[in-house]
């Protein structure tokens, strides 16, 4: 498309983005965005559009569609009520490390913070959303748009992966100028060098190690260094223990590959641990993800934030994992650090621990067998979801999406709208359960509007049936955990998506491969009622009053003293 002559400030901000490389945006119009909604028309051959029925779902969408697949996902809300609602999404696109880029408008410029009561005016839109995001940029005039865009999407691709937050007010976008600015991206800054010292001295703790074991978070993930990853773990013969956000690392085929729980067994007896692109902090309590007396630890990490205190850190390498894992890797002696054996056993072990907890082992099985390796799973907070943090079998990366530490509760059936939009055809797979499902059930009629081939399965215990289980276990007792849902077969029927019953393992797993078969969204509904806790199984150290009875005992012997 050739530039127009006197381009609006719209038209700018769209030719921005399409220079930086954006096809899609999950976006909800409004008054404050005409001239860039307008904009984004006139350049449909471009840029697609996505239109949710909740602000919530464009910040969820575009988290998905960056999961899915390492590509930017935008989304673009009014001000004050539009980018408060598009907060709970923007603040799980931060939690998981996602690059999202979140464009907001603004009241008129000259009155911005003044309190006039202008339409969707909120006291410090600015504030908030620099809360939620790693870099805030505030557009100061239309002939600012351009060059605000570029500074912001170098900030997006800058460091850690996190959501970046451009403001803009409405009557910029209006603005008429002489001509259309330039609008190419800046330079991406150079890679700092790697310090050879913190790699030789890695490189000894891991060679004279008697048991080194790796622990690796989303970083490898973001960082595309799973090829690298692998290829340090062989040489090494090393156990790889992956977070919630590492999952697809490494293919959990591979013999060296290990969720959380089988972490138990081998941090018991490692007496070196090299954590890579993770926080390694708990989810409730300021402390690391292991406190075990006697282990020495490597981090490396693109953020410097997450090599402090409380971690006790013996080495610490600020680098990206896909230029810093090769460079260490040719300073590693090949050999066997665990045998396959012991390896063997490890996963047996902690495979037959979730296989104990049923239902929910069974309903993960059938919902495995029934997709392909490249197809992409969505994790929600319900109780099937809970034990598939451990016992879900992920085969690639970018195929296991999970809420991260925000845990927040309903994103998974729009994340999963945004993943399937990035898939370019591949079917998405989520759960939730009722409660959950409550938060963004209209969002059928997005799945239905752009025939977005994701299966929900639902899972209906007619509760918040987690809160319910702690309650109960904590107070003996229940309240406020019961709800009152519709009928999921008619609800399918109204949105004219596709709708199956499924409430054995069984079932499920026949309405999973004819859901297969469809070109656009189903809905599966599992009914089902109270389950045992998956918590005792959860987290390298289990959760306290979580118990199950005693654990079996550790595969690889007595933990070292």
């Amino acid at each position: 498309m050739s530039a127009p002559s006197q381009p609006t400030g719209g038209q700018i901000l769209v030719d921005s983005l399409v220079q930086h490389g954006v096809t899609d945006i999950f976006l909800i119009p409004g008054i404050q965005l005409d001239w860039a909604v307008d904009a984004l028309r006139q350049r449909q051959d471009d840029i697609r559009l996505f239109v949710p029925r909740h602000e919530q779902s464009t910040t969820y969408m575009a988290d998905g569609y960056y999961r899915a697949s390492g590509k930017v996902g935008t989304a673009m809300v009014v001000p004050g009520p539009g980018a408060l609602n598009a907060g709970a999404g923007l603040a799980t696109a931060y939690a998981s490390n996602s690059k999202v880029m979140f464009l907001a408008g603004q009241v008129h410029a000259t009155g911005v913070g003044k309190g006039y009561g202008l339409l969707h005016e909120i006291k410090d839109q600015t504030g908030f959303i620099a809360g939620l995001t790693k870099a805030h940029h505030f557009v100061s005039g239309a002939d600012q748009i351009a060059g605000t865009l570029a500074k912001a999407f170098a900030d997006l691709h800058a460091g850690r992966a996190r959501p970046v937050g451009v403001e803009v007010p409405h009557n910029y976008l209006s603005t008429r100028l002489e001509a259309m600015p330039d609008t190419t991206p800046l330079a991406a800054a150079p890679a700092a060098e790697l310090d050879v010292a913190s790699l030789e001295q890695a490189a000894s703790l891991l060679n004279n190690a008697r048991l080194p074991v790796l622990y690796v978070g989303g970083g490898i993930v973001a960082a595309n260094a799973s090829e690298a990853l692998r290829e340090l773990a062989e040489k090494m013969g090393a156990p790889v223990v992956m977070s919630d956000n590492g999952r697809g690392a490494i293919s959990d085929r591979h013999p060296l590959a290990m969720n959380s729980l089988a972490g138990r067994a081998v941090f018991e007896h490692a007496d070196v641990v090299f954590v890579i692109g993770s926080r390694f902090m708990d989810s409730l309590t300021p402390t690391p993800s292991w406190t075990g007396s006697g282990v020495r630890y490597i981090y490396l990490n693109i953020d410097p934030a997450d090599l402090t205190a409380p971690r006790q850190v013996e080495v610490s390498i600020v680098a990206d994992a896909a230029v810093a894992l090769p460079a260490l890797t040719d300073r590693l002696t090949p050999r066997q650090a665990m045998s396959a054996s012991d390896l063997q056993a490890v996963r047996q072990w902690a495979q037959a621990q979730i296989d104990q907890v049923q239902p929910q082992a069974g309903f993960i099985t059938a919902i495995r067998d029934t997709m392909d390796d490249d197809a992409i799973f969505v994790n929600e907070l319900t109780q099937v979801g809970y034990l598939a943090r451990v016992a879900f079998p992920v085969y690639q990366p970018r195929t296991y999406i999970g809420p991260g530490y925000q845990g927040t509760l309903g994103y998974a059936f729009p994340t999963a709208l945004g993943a399937a939009v990035a898939a370019g055809g591949k079917r998405v797979v989520a759960v939730t359960g009722d409660g959950g499902f409550g938060w963004s059930l209209q969002e059928l009629a997005t799945a239905r509007r752009y025939q977005l081939p994701v299966t929900l399965i639902v899972f209906n215990d007619g509760h918040y049936g987690n809160v319910r289980a702690i309650q109960k276990r904590q107070f003996g007792a229940e309240v406020a955990v019961e709800l009152t849902n519709p009928d999921f077969s008619h609800l399918a029927r109204a949105f004219d998506v596709g709708y199956a019953r499924a409430d054995t393992p069984e079932a499920l797993r026949a309405a999973l491969r004819e859901a297969n078969g469809q070109a656009g969204p189903v809905l599966v509904e599992v009914k089902l009622g109270e389950m045992p806790s998956p918590w005792h199984l959860l987290r390298l150290q289990p959760m306290p009053g979580m118990g199950s009875g005693e654990a079996p005992a550790n595969p690889l012997g007595e933990p070292r003293a």
